[in-house]
Protein backbone atom coordinates (compact mmCIF):
# COMPACT_ATOMS: atom_id res chain seq x y z
CA UNK A 1 0.00 0.00 0.00
CA UNK A 2 1.08 3.54 -0.63
CA UNK A 3 2.00 5.86 2.18
CA UNK A 4 -0.20 8.95 2.13
CA UNK A 5 1.30 11.50 -0.22
CA UNK A 6 1.17 15.13 0.89
CA UNK A 7 -0.81 17.20 -1.55
CA UNK A 8 0.22 20.62 -2.77
CA UNK A 9 -2.66 23.10 -2.90
CA UNK A 10 -2.84 25.66 -5.65
CA UNK A 11 -2.70 29.26 -4.39
CA UNK A 12 -6.16 30.68 -3.86
CA UNK A 13 -6.66 34.14 -5.34
CA UNK A 14 -10.12 34.72 -4.00
CA UNK A 15 -12.83 33.23 -1.83
CA UNK A 16 -15.89 32.03 -3.71
CA UNK A 17 -19.29 30.96 -2.45
CA UNK A 18 -19.40 27.13 -2.23
CA UNK A 19 -21.08 25.55 -5.25
CA UNK A 20 -24.12 23.30 -5.03
CA UNK A 21 -21.86 20.30 -5.64
CA UNK A 22 -19.64 21.34 -2.72
CA UNK A 23 -22.63 21.71 -0.39
CA UNK A 24 -24.01 18.32 -1.39
CA UNK A 25 -20.57 16.78 -0.96
CA UNK A 26 -20.27 18.24 2.55
CA UNK A 27 -23.61 16.72 3.55
CA UNK A 28 -22.71 13.29 2.21
CA UNK A 29 -19.31 13.32 3.91
CA UNK A 30 -20.97 14.30 7.19
CA UNK A 31 -23.39 11.38 6.88
CA UNK A 32 -20.85 8.71 6.00
CA UNK A 33 -17.94 9.80 8.18
CA UNK A 34 -19.59 11.28 11.28
CA UNK A 35 -23.07 9.83 11.64
CA UNK A 36 -22.71 6.26 10.35
CA UNK A 37 -20.62 3.88 12.46
CA UNK A 38 -18.18 1.31 11.13
CA UNK A 39 -19.81 -1.40 8.92
CA UNK A 40 -18.92 -4.00 11.56
CA UNK A 41 -20.96 -2.09 14.13
CA UNK A 42 -23.84 -1.99 11.64
CA UNK A 43 -23.60 -5.75 11.31
CA UNK A 44 -23.86 -6.05 15.09
CA UNK A 45 -26.85 -3.71 15.26
CA UNK A 46 -28.56 -5.51 12.39
CA UNK A 47 -28.02 -8.83 14.16
CA UNK A 48 -29.76 -7.61 17.30
CA UNK A 49 -32.57 -5.95 15.31
CA UNK A 50 -33.15 -9.17 13.34
CA UNK A 51 -33.23 -11.26 16.51
CA UNK A 52 -35.71 -8.84 18.11
CA UNK A 53 -37.99 -8.89 15.06
CA UNK A 54 -37.89 -12.69 14.96
CA UNK A 55 -38.83 -12.82 18.64
CA UNK A 56 -41.77 -10.42 18.23
CA UNK A 57 -43.12 -11.25 14.76
CA UNK A 58 -42.69 -15.02 14.40
CA UNK A 59 -43.65 -18.14 16.38
CA UNK A 60 -39.97 -18.59 17.32
CA UNK A 61 -40.36 -16.79 20.64
CA UNK A 62 -37.49 -18.42 22.48
CA UNK A 63 -33.92 -17.27 22.84
CA UNK A 64 -32.63 -20.82 22.29
CA UNK A 65 -34.41 -21.17 18.92
CA UNK A 66 -33.10 -17.84 17.68
CA UNK A 67 -29.63 -18.51 19.07
CA UNK A 68 -29.42 -21.89 17.31
CA UNK A 69 -30.61 -20.33 14.03
CA UNK A 70 -27.89 -17.68 14.37
CA UNK A 71 -25.24 -20.32 15.18
CA UNK A 72 -26.09 -22.43 12.14
CA UNK A 73 -26.10 -19.39 9.89
CA UNK A 74 -22.67 -18.24 11.07
CA UNK A 75 -20.98 -21.50 10.20
CA UNK A 76 -22.98 -22.27 7.06
CA UNK A 77 -21.63 -19.16 5.35
CA UNK A 78 -17.92 -19.74 6.04
CA UNK A 79 -17.21 -21.46 2.71
CA UNK A 80 -18.77 -18.62 0.78
CA UNK A 81 -16.98 -16.04 2.94
CA UNK A 82 -13.59 -17.55 2.14
CA UNK A 83 -14.51 -17.74 -1.55
CA UNK A 84 -15.20 -14.01 -1.57
CA UNK A 85 -11.91 -13.27 0.19
CA UNK A 86 -10.13 -15.27 -2.52
CA UNK A 87 -11.96 -13.36 -5.27
CA UNK A 88 -10.55 -10.14 -3.84
CA UNK A 89 -6.99 -11.26 -3.12
CA UNK A 90 -6.46 -13.11 -6.43
CA UNK A 91 -7.71 -10.12 -8.41
CA UNK A 92 -5.64 -7.77 -6.27
CA UNK A 93 -2.49 -9.87 -6.71
CA UNK A 94 -2.92 -9.99 -10.48
CA UNK A 95 -3.38 -6.24 -10.71
CA UNK A 96 -0.16 -5.59 -8.78
CA UNK A 97 2.04 -7.78 -11.00
CA UNK A 98 5.01 -6.13 -12.78
CA UNK A 99 3.61 -6.85 -16.25
CA UNK A 100 0.28 -5.24 -15.46
CA UNK A 101 2.07 -2.28 -13.86
CA UNK A 102 4.15 -1.72 -16.99
CA UNK A 103 0.97 -1.82 -19.07
CA UNK A 104 -0.55 0.83 -16.77
CA UNK A 105 2.49 3.02 -17.25
CA UNK A 106 2.00 2.87 -21.02
CA UNK A 107 -1.69 3.70 -20.65
CA UNK A 108 -0.91 6.60 -18.34
CA UNK A 109 1.35 8.12 -20.99
CA UNK A 110 -1.52 8.37 -23.51
CA UNK A 111 -3.61 11.29 -22.16
CA UNK A 112 -2.07 14.74 -22.36
CA UNK A 113 -4.89 16.78 -20.80
CA UNK A 114 -6.74 16.45 -17.45
CA UNK A 115 -10.08 15.69 -19.09
CA UNK A 116 -8.67 12.96 -21.30
CA UNK A 117 -6.89 11.49 -18.29
CA UNK A 118 -10.11 11.32 -16.28
CA UNK A 119 -12.08 9.77 -19.14
CA UNK A 120 -9.42 7.11 -19.70
CA UNK A 121 -9.31 6.29 -15.98
CA UNK A 122 -13.06 5.71 -15.86
CA UNK A 123 -13.08 3.48 -18.92
CA UNK A 124 -10.18 1.32 -17.72
CA UNK A 125 -11.58 1.14 -14.20
CA UNK A 126 -15.03 0.09 -15.42
CA UNK A 127 -13.74 -2.62 -17.74
CA UNK A 128 -11.41 -4.02 -15.08
CA UNK A 129 -14.10 -3.93 -12.36
CA UNK A 130 -16.58 -5.74 -14.60
CA UNK A 131 -14.04 -8.54 -15.05
CA UNK A 132 -13.11 -8.75 -11.35
CA UNK A 133 -14.01 -6.23 -8.68
CA UNK A 134 -10.78 -6.69 -6.70
CA UNK A 135 -8.75 -6.41 -9.89
CA UNK A 136 -10.63 -3.27 -10.89
CA UNK A 137 -10.10 -1.47 -7.59
CA UNK A 138 -6.34 -1.99 -7.71
CA UNK A 139 -5.96 -1.29 -11.44
CA UNK A 140 -7.85 1.99 -11.14
CA UNK A 141 -5.88 3.12 -8.09
CA UNK A 142 -2.52 2.32 -9.65
CA UNK A 143 -3.50 3.97 -12.94
CA UNK A 144 -4.51 7.14 -11.08
CA UNK A 145 -1.08 7.27 -9.44
CA UNK A 146 0.71 6.80 -12.76
CA UNK A 147 -1.38 9.49 -14.46
CA UNK A 148 -0.76 11.95 -11.61
CA UNK A 149 2.99 11.59 -12.24
CA UNK A 150 2.50 12.83 -15.80
CA UNK A 151 -0.56 15.12 -15.94
CA UNK A 152 -1.19 18.07 -13.61
CA UNK A 153 -4.79 17.80 -12.40
CA UNK A 154 -6.86 17.77 -9.23
CA UNK A 155 -6.01 14.45 -7.57
CA UNK A 156 -9.38 14.05 -5.81
CA UNK A 157 -11.17 14.40 -9.15
CA UNK A 158 -8.89 11.76 -10.68
CA UNK A 159 -9.31 9.29 -7.81
CA UNK A 160 -13.10 9.79 -7.94
CA UNK A 161 -12.92 8.82 -11.61
CA UNK A 162 -10.94 5.74 -10.63
CA UNK A 163 -13.54 4.64 -8.07
CA UNK A 164 -16.37 5.41 -10.49
CA UNK A 165 -15.31 2.34 -12.47
CA UNK A 166 -16.48 0.21 -9.53
CA UNK A 167 -20.09 1.17 -10.26
CA UNK A 168 -20.55 -1.83 -12.58
CA UNK A 169 -18.61 -4.38 -10.49
CA UNK A 170 -21.58 -6.35 -9.14
CA UNK A 171 -23.04 -6.65 -12.64
CA UNK A 172 -19.86 -8.32 -13.92
CA UNK A 173 -18.13 -11.68 -13.94
CA UNK A 174 -17.12 -11.60 -10.27
CA UNK A 175 -20.29 -10.19 -8.76
CA UNK A 176 -20.91 -12.29 -5.65
CA UNK A 177 -24.70 -12.26 -5.97
CA UNK A 178 -24.82 -13.45 -9.59
CA UNK A 179 -21.97 -15.93 -9.12
CA UNK A 180 -23.46 -17.52 -6.02
CA UNK A 181 -26.74 -18.15 -7.88
CA UNK A 182 -24.71 -19.87 -10.62
CA UNK A 183 -22.85 -22.09 -8.12
CA UNK A 184 -24.82 -25.28 -7.30
CA UNK A 185 -24.93 -26.03 -3.60
CA UNK A 186 -23.56 -22.62 -2.55
CA UNK A 187 -24.75 -21.47 0.87
CA UNK A 188 -25.96 -18.26 -0.78
CA UNK A 189 -27.59 -19.84 -3.83
CA UNK A 190 -30.94 -18.73 -2.48
CA UNK A 191 -32.66 -19.00 -5.85
CA UNK A 192 -31.83 -22.72 -5.86
CA UNK A 193 -33.29 -23.08 -2.37
CA UNK A 194 -36.51 -21.29 -3.34
CA UNK A 195 -37.06 -22.72 -6.83
CA UNK A 196 -34.96 -25.90 -6.96
CA UNK A 197 -32.62 -24.55 -9.63
CA UNK A 198 -29.95 -21.86 -9.87
CA UNK A 199 -29.40 -19.06 -12.35
CA UNK A 200 -26.54 -19.38 -14.85
CA UNK A 201 -24.79 -16.16 -15.80
CA UNK A 202 -26.54 -16.09 -19.18
CA UNK A 203 -29.76 -15.32 -17.28
CA UNK A 204 -28.25 -12.64 -15.03
CA UNK A 205 -24.99 -11.04 -16.19
CA UNK A 206 -25.39 -11.67 -19.93
CA UNK A 207 -28.87 -10.21 -20.37
CA UNK A 208 -30.10 -7.08 -22.11
CA UNK A 209 -31.49 -5.55 -18.91
CA UNK A 210 -28.06 -5.90 -17.27
CA UNK A 211 -25.70 -5.18 -20.17
CA UNK A 212 -27.61 -2.18 -21.56
CA UNK A 213 -27.14 0.09 -18.50
CA UNK A 214 -23.54 -1.11 -18.16
CA UNK A 215 -22.79 -0.02 -21.74
CA UNK A 216 -24.66 3.27 -21.27
CA UNK A 217 -22.61 4.08 -18.17
CA UNK A 218 -19.40 3.11 -19.94
CA UNK A 219 -20.18 5.78 -22.54
CA UNK A 220 -21.91 8.47 -20.48
CA UNK A 221 -19.83 8.68 -17.30
CA UNK A 222 -16.48 9.41 -19.02
CA UNK A 223 -18.20 12.25 -20.88
CA UNK A 224 -20.00 13.73 -17.86
CA UNK A 225 -16.85 13.70 -15.72
CA UNK A 226 -15.04 15.83 -18.30
CA UNK A 227 -17.37 18.70 -17.45
CA UNK A 228 -16.91 18.45 -13.68
CA UNK A 229 -13.26 19.55 -13.75
CA UNK A 230 -12.61 21.84 -10.78
CA UNK A 231 -11.17 25.30 -11.25
CA UNK A 232 -7.51 25.92 -10.59
CA UNK A 233 -8.36 27.73 -7.35
CA UNK A 234 -10.30 24.69 -6.10
CA UNK A 235 -7.78 22.07 -7.24
CA UNK A 236 -5.33 20.16 -5.07
CA UNK A 237 -2.32 18.69 -6.84
CA UNK A 238 -0.21 15.78 -5.72
CA UNK A 239 3.59 15.99 -5.85
CA UNK A 240 4.71 13.68 -8.72
CA UNK A 241 8.19 13.23 -7.22
CA UNK A 242 6.73 12.01 -3.95
CA UNK A 243 4.69 9.38 -5.81
CA UNK A 244 7.79 8.24 -7.67
CA UNK A 245 9.79 7.97 -4.46
CA UNK A 246 7.07 5.94 -2.76
CA UNK A 247 6.90 3.48 -5.65
CA UNK A 248 10.66 2.98 -5.52
CA UNK A 249 10.47 2.21 -1.80
CA UNK A 250 8.15 -0.73 -2.49
CA UNK A 251 10.89 -2.74 -4.17
CA UNK A 252 12.18 -5.22 -1.56
CA UNK A 253 15.68 -6.67 -1.47
CA UNK A 254 15.56 -10.45 -1.86
CA UNK A 255 17.93 -12.89 -0.21
CA UNK A 256 20.23 -14.86 -2.51
CA UNK A 257 22.85 -17.57 -2.33
CA UNK A 258 20.89 -20.29 -0.48
CA UNK A 259 18.84 -23.29 -1.56
CA UNK A 260 15.75 -21.78 0.05
CA UNK A 261 16.24 -18.53 -1.84
CA UNK A 262 16.62 -20.45 -5.11
CA UNK A 263 13.40 -22.39 -4.47
CA UNK A 264 11.61 -19.14 -3.60
CA UNK A 265 12.39 -17.89 -7.11
CA UNK A 266 12.01 -21.21 -8.97
CA UNK A 267 9.60 -20.40 -11.79
CA UNK A 268 9.30 -24.11 -12.63
CA UNK A 269 7.26 -24.64 -9.46
CA UNK A 270 4.83 -21.96 -10.58
CA UNK A 271 4.69 -23.54 -14.04
CA UNK A 272 3.79 -26.94 -12.62
CA UNK A 273 1.00 -25.48 -10.47
CA UNK A 274 -0.38 -23.50 -13.41
CA UNK A 275 -0.36 -26.66 -15.55
CA UNK A 276 -2.24 -28.55 -12.84
CA UNK A 277 -4.81 -25.78 -12.59
CA UNK A 278 -5.29 -25.67 -16.36
CA UNK A 279 -5.85 -29.44 -16.42
CA UNK A 280 -8.39 -29.10 -13.62
CA UNK A 281 -10.31 -26.39 -15.51
CA UNK A 282 -10.32 -28.44 -18.71
CA UNK A 283 -11.67 -31.47 -16.84
CA UNK A 284 -14.29 -29.36 -15.08
CA UNK A 285 -15.52 -27.94 -18.39
CA UNK A 286 -15.72 -31.29 -20.21
CA UNK A 287 -19.39 -31.57 -19.30
CA UNK A 288 -20.11 -28.01 -20.43
CA UNK A 289 -18.60 -24.54 -20.07
CA UNK A 290 -19.84 -22.60 -17.05
CA UNK A 291 -18.58 -19.83 -14.79
CA UNK A 292 -19.08 -19.90 -11.04
CA UNK A 293 -17.26 -18.68 -7.95
CA UNK A 294 -14.71 -21.49 -7.94
CA UNK A 295 -13.76 -21.14 -11.61
CA UNK A 296 -13.39 -17.37 -11.30
CA UNK A 297 -11.07 -17.80 -8.32
CA UNK A 298 -8.99 -20.44 -10.08
CA UNK A 299 -8.68 -18.41 -13.30
CA UNK A 300 -7.42 -15.35 -11.44
CA UNK A 301 -5.12 -17.46 -9.31
CA UNK A 302 -3.53 -18.99 -12.41
CA UNK A 303 -3.23 -15.62 -14.17
CA UNK A 304 -1.64 -14.08 -11.10
CA UNK A 305 0.87 -16.93 -10.84
CA UNK A 306 1.81 -16.53 -14.50
CA UNK A 307 2.22 -12.75 -14.27
CA UNK A 308 4.32 -12.89 -11.09
CA UNK A 309 6.13 -16.09 -12.17
CA UNK A 310 8.34 -16.49 -9.09
CA UNK A 311 6.62 -18.13 -6.07
CA UNK A 312 8.01 -15.61 -3.59
CA UNK A 313 6.77 -12.70 -5.71
CA UNK A 314 3.23 -14.07 -5.69
CA UNK A 315 3.39 -14.66 -1.95
CA UNK A 316 4.33 -11.01 -1.49
CA UNK A 317 1.43 -9.89 -3.67
CA UNK A 318 -1.02 -12.03 -1.68
CA UNK A 319 0.30 -10.61 1.60
CA UNK A 320 -0.37 -7.08 0.37
CA UNK A 321 -3.82 -8.08 -0.85
CA UNK A 322 -4.72 -9.77 2.44
CA UNK A 323 -4.39 -6.46 4.29
CA UNK A 324 -7.71 -5.24 2.91
CA UNK A 325 -9.69 -8.44 3.65
CA UNK A 326 -9.97 -8.02 7.41
CA UNK A 327 -13.40 -6.35 7.40
CA UNK A 328 -14.80 -9.04 5.10
CA UNK A 329 -13.56 -11.86 7.33
CA UNK A 330 -15.09 -10.19 10.37
CA UNK A 331 -18.46 -9.29 8.86
CA UNK A 332 -19.43 -12.29 6.73
CA UNK A 333 -20.09 -14.64 9.68
CA UNK A 334 -22.38 -12.04 11.21
CA UNK A 335 -24.33 -11.72 7.96
CA UNK A 336 -24.58 -15.51 7.83
CA UNK A 337 -26.07 -15.44 11.32
CA UNK A 338 -28.61 -12.83 10.21
CA UNK A 339 -29.55 -15.00 7.24
CA UNK A 340 -29.89 -18.00 9.55
CA UNK A 341 -32.28 -16.14 11.86
CA UNK A 342 -34.37 -14.81 8.98
CA UNK A 343 -34.81 -18.17 7.26
CA UNK A 344 -35.04 -20.57 10.21
CA UNK A 345 -37.51 -18.50 12.24
CA UNK A 346 -39.78 -17.55 9.34
CA UNK A 347 -38.96 -13.84 9.58
CA UNK A 348 -38.05 -13.76 5.89
CA UNK A 349 -41.56 -14.96 5.07
CA UNK A 350 -43.12 -12.24 7.21
CA UNK A 351 -41.14 -9.49 5.49
CA UNK A 352 -41.84 -10.97 2.05
CA UNK A 353 -45.57 -10.51 2.74
CA UNK A 354 -44.93 -6.80 3.20
CA UNK A 355 -43.37 -6.71 -0.25
CA UNK A 356 -46.30 -8.65 -1.68
CA UNK A 357 -48.65 -5.99 -0.36
CA UNK A 358 -47.01 -3.14 -2.30
CA UNK A 359 -45.67 -4.92 -5.38
CA UNK A 360 -46.74 -6.57 -8.59
CA UNK A 361 -44.83 -8.97 -10.81
CA UNK A 362 -43.67 -6.00 -12.88
CA UNK A 363 -42.78 -3.64 -10.03
CA UNK A 364 -41.16 -6.04 -7.54
CA UNK A 365 -37.65 -5.90 -9.08
CA UNK A 366 -37.74 -2.09 -9.03
CA UNK A 367 -38.84 -1.93 -5.38
CA UNK A 368 -36.18 -4.52 -4.61
CA UNK A 369 -33.67 -2.18 -6.26
CA UNK A 370 -34.79 0.78 -4.13
CA UNK A 371 -34.60 -1.23 -0.91
CA UNK A 372 -31.20 -2.55 -1.95
CA UNK A 373 -29.89 1.02 -2.16
CA UNK A 374 -30.83 1.54 1.47
CA UNK A 375 -29.60 -1.83 2.74
CA UNK A 376 -26.19 -1.34 1.10
CA UNK A 377 -25.55 1.72 3.24
CA UNK A 378 -25.81 -0.59 6.26
CA UNK A 379 -24.49 -3.85 4.75
CA UNK A 380 -21.86 -2.88 2.15
CA UNK A 381 -20.60 -6.38 1.36
CA UNK A 382 -22.31 -8.06 -1.61
CA UNK A 383 -22.56 -11.54 -0.14
CA UNK A 384 -23.62 -10.27 3.26
CA UNK A 385 -26.13 -7.95 1.62
CA UNK A 386 -27.63 -10.85 -0.33
CA UNK A 387 -27.79 -12.94 2.86
CA UNK A 388 -29.94 -10.22 4.42
CA UNK A 389 -32.16 -9.23 1.48
CA UNK A 390 -32.39 -12.41 -0.60
CA UNK A 391 -34.40 -14.47 1.91
CA UNK A 392 -37.37 -12.09 1.80
CA UNK A 393 -37.40 -10.80 -1.81
CA UNK A 394 -37.11 -14.20 -3.52
CA UNK A 395 -40.18 -15.76 -1.83
CA UNK A 396 -42.09 -12.63 -2.86
CA UNK A 397 -40.85 -13.04 -6.44
CA UNK A 398 -41.98 -16.68 -6.45
CA UNK A 399 -45.40 -15.78 -5.08
CA UNK A 400 -45.93 -13.00 -7.64
CA UNK A 401 -44.36 -14.96 -10.53
CA UNK A 402 -41.91 -12.08 -10.96
CA UNK A 403 -38.58 -12.48 -12.69
CA UNK A 404 -36.17 -14.33 -10.40
CA UNK A 405 -33.21 -13.12 -12.44
CA UNK A 406 -34.49 -9.56 -12.42
CA UNK A 407 -35.15 -9.57 -8.68
CA UNK A 408 -31.70 -11.05 -8.04
CA UNK A 409 -29.87 -8.54 -10.24
CA UNK A 410 -31.94 -5.69 -8.78
CA UNK A 411 -30.23 -6.39 -5.46
CA UNK A 412 -26.83 -6.37 -7.20
CA UNK A 413 -27.61 -3.14 -9.07
CA UNK A 414 -28.73 -1.37 -5.92
CA UNK A 415 -25.55 -2.42 -4.20
CA UNK A 416 -23.25 -1.14 -6.94
CA UNK A 417 -25.03 2.22 -7.12
CA UNK A 418 -25.11 2.75 -3.35
CA UNK A 419 -21.41 1.85 -3.12
CA UNK A 420 -20.71 5.21 -4.73
CA UNK A 421 -21.81 6.83 -1.45
CA UNK A 422 -20.64 4.05 0.88
CA UNK A 423 -16.90 4.28 1.67
CA UNK A 424 -16.42 0.58 2.51
CA UNK A 425 -15.04 -0.51 -0.87
CA UNK A 426 -13.36 2.83 -1.53
CA UNK A 427 -10.82 2.18 1.22
CA UNK A 428 -8.39 0.08 -0.90
CA UNK A 429 -8.34 2.58 -3.74
CA UNK A 430 -7.91 5.52 -1.35
CA UNK A 431 -5.01 3.75 0.35
CA UNK A 432 -3.31 3.13 -3.01
CA UNK A 433 -3.88 6.71 -4.13
CA UNK A 434 -2.94 8.20 -0.78
CA UNK A 435 -5.84 10.63 -0.19
CA UNK A 436 -8.86 10.91 2.09
CA UNK A 437 -12.53 10.31 1.32
CA UNK A 438 -13.42 14.01 1.47
CA UNK A 439 -11.44 14.84 -1.68
CA UNK A 440 -13.57 12.60 -3.90
CA UNK A 441 -17.03 12.34 -2.32
CA UNK A 442 -18.62 15.25 -4.17
CA UNK A 443 -17.89 13.67 -7.53
CA UNK A 444 -19.29 10.32 -6.36
CA UNK A 445 -22.69 11.96 -5.92
CA UNK A 446 -22.69 12.59 -9.68
CA UNK A 447 -21.83 8.96 -10.38
CA UNK A 448 -24.58 7.87 -8.00
CA UNK A 449 -27.28 9.94 -9.71
CA UNK A 450 -26.33 8.84 -13.24
CA UNK A 451 -26.03 5.15 -12.31
CA UNK A 452 -29.24 5.22 -10.24
CA UNK A 453 -31.13 6.48 -13.29
CA UNK A 454 -29.57 4.01 -15.75
CA UNK A 455 -30.21 0.88 -13.70
CA UNK A 456 -33.64 2.00 -12.52
CA UNK A 457 -34.88 2.65 -16.06
CA UNK A 458 -33.50 -0.69 -17.19
CA UNK A 459 -35.47 -2.58 -14.54
CA UNK A 460 -38.64 -0.70 -15.44
CA UNK A 461 -38.33 -0.86 -19.24
CA UNK A 462 -36.08 -3.75 -20.29
CA UNK A 463 -36.76 -6.52 -17.81
CA UNK A 464 -38.84 -9.37 -19.28
CA UNK A 465 -41.64 -10.87 -17.21
CA UNK A 466 -41.24 -14.23 -15.45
Amino acid sequence: MAITAPAVAAPSRNQRRPSLLTRVSTSVVYLTERVLPDPYVFALLLTFITATLAFTLTPARSASTIGLAWYNGVFNILTFAFQMVLVLVTGYALASSPSVHRALQKLAAIPKTPRNAVSLTIVIGMIASWVNWGFGLVIAGLLAREIAKRVRLDFGWLVAAAYTGFVISTEGLSGSIALSQATPGSALNLVEKVTGHGLPLRLTVFTAFNLAPVIVLLIVLPIIFRYTEPTQDDSVYVDPERLKNEDQQRIAVEKTGTLGAWLDRAWILTGLLVALGAIALAAHWQSGFSIDLNTVILIFLLLGLVFHLRPIAYVGAIKNAARVTGPLILQYPLYGGIMGIMTATGLAGVISKWFLAISSARSLPFWTYISSLIITLFVPSGGGHWAVQGPFVLPAAKELHASMAGTTMAVAMGESVANMLQPFFALPILAIAGIGMRRMMGYMVITFVVAFTAFGLSLLLLLPMG
